[in-house]
C-alpha cells in the first residue's frame, strides 16, 4: 500500500487486515504519519526510487499494489503544479516500472472526483466527460491514461476510484484526520470550536443553492476503505479494469453540515465562521 501512513490509507489498511489482507506500507513519510501505520509493517522509501519500490515488492511478495501514494491539495497544485506532475504522474510511473519488473499485475488506485471538472450534469457518474480544472485533477487523469496503456500493452489490471468527499475517523478511535495545514471542513470547523484557529473558512455564500453554500457528497473514510477491498476482490476475481466513481449519491451544504456539527456539539462550544468570497 503506497502512501498508507495518510488518511484514506491509514483507514483502509485497518479494513483490509480486518478483511485478512497481509499489509505493508510504503510511504516516505513526508505527509504521512508513523503512528498511523498500525495494521502491517513500513516500508520507508519514495515512490521515485524504482529500485527500492522493486526491492520491497519482491522481498514481501506483494500480490497487488493499492496506490494512495499522492500530493492531493487543489490549491497547492495551482500553486506548484510541476510539483504535483512529479510526485504524482512520474511517481506512478516509476511504481508502474517496479511492479512489471517485480511481476505485480493488479493495482488499485486511489483517484478522485477533480477528474470531471465542472460537471454537465448532477449527480456525476462515470459517463460525465473528464475535465479537470486544477493541476492536482489533471495529474490523476493522467495517471489514469497511464494504467489504460500499461494493461493494453503490459497486461496490468487495474481500477482507478474516483472519489468525492473524504470525511470522518476511524469509529473505534485508533486513527483519525491529520492535516497540516487542515484544509477539509469538518476537522476546520472543530479546530475553530476548540479556539484552534480563529474562524473557519466558508469559502463562498452566493452559490445556485438553497442556502447559498456548496453542497459536496462526503464519503466516510472507513466506507472509502471497503470500497478499496471490494476493488481488490473484483480485480482478484478477475473483474475487467475499470474507472468507478465512490460517493453516496447525496450532497450537503457547507451550512448542513455546520448546524450537523452544533446539533452534535449541543450547548457546548461555539463554531465561529468566516466567509472568504473565492
Amino acid at each position: 500500500m503506497t502512501g498508507g501512513a495518510g488518511y484514506v490509507g491509514s483507514h483502509t489498511a485497518k479494513v483490509l487486515a480486518r478483511a485478512g489482507y497481509p499489509v505493508v506500507v510504503y510511504d516516505n513519510l513526508q505527509r504521512g504519519h508513523r503512528e498511523a501505520v498500525r495494521w502491517g509493517p513500513l516500508e520507508v522509501g519514495d515512490l521515485l526510487d524504482t529500485p527500492r519500490v522493486r526491492e520491497v515488492l519482491e522481498r514481501h511478495r506483494i500480490g497487488a499494489v493499492l496506490h494512495f501514494a499522492a500530493l492531493a491539495s487543489v490549491g497547492e497544485s495551482m500553486q506548484q503544479p510541476e510539483l504535483y506532475f512529479n510526485n504524482n504522474v512520474v511517481g506512478t510511473l516509476s511504481l508502474l516500472n517496479a511492479m512489471r519488473a517485480a511481476g505485480v499485475r493488479k493495482l488499485v488506485f486511489s483517484s478522485t472526483c477533480a477528474v470531471y471538472g465542472i460537471p454537465q450534469k448532477v449527480p456525476i457518474d462515470e459517463s460525465n466527460p473528464t475535465a479537470p480544472e486544477s493541476p492536482y485533477g489533471e495529474s490523476k487523469l493522467m495517471v489514469e491514461r497511464a494504467l489504460h496503456w500499461e494493461g493494453v500493452c503490459h497486461g496490468l489490471q487495474w481500477v482507478a476510484l474516483r472519489y468525492f468527499n473524504a470525511a470522518g475517523c476511524d469509529a473505534e478511535g485508533e486513527i483519525g484526520e491529520n492535516h497540516s495545514p487542515e484544509t477539509h471542513l469538518i476537522p476546520s470547523l472543530l479546530e475553530a470550536a476548540l479556539g484552534q484557529r480563529p474562524a473557519c473558512p466558508i469559502f463562498g455564500d452566493d452559490y445556485p443553492t438553497p442556502d447559498g453554500t456548496c453542497i459536496r457528497d462526503y464519503v466516510h473514510v472507513t466506507d472509502l476503505g471497503g470500497a478499496h477491498v471490494r476493488a481488490l476482490q473484483y480485480l482478484e476475481s478477475g473483474g475487467a479494469s475499470t474507472a468507478v466513481n465512490l460517493g453516496t449519491g447525496h450532497g450537503y451544504s457547507v451550512k448542513q453540515i455546520l448546524v450537523a456539527a452544533e446539533t452534535a456539539a449541543g450547548s457546548g462550544p461555539e463554531f465561529p465562521i468566516q466567509v472568504v468570497q473565492p
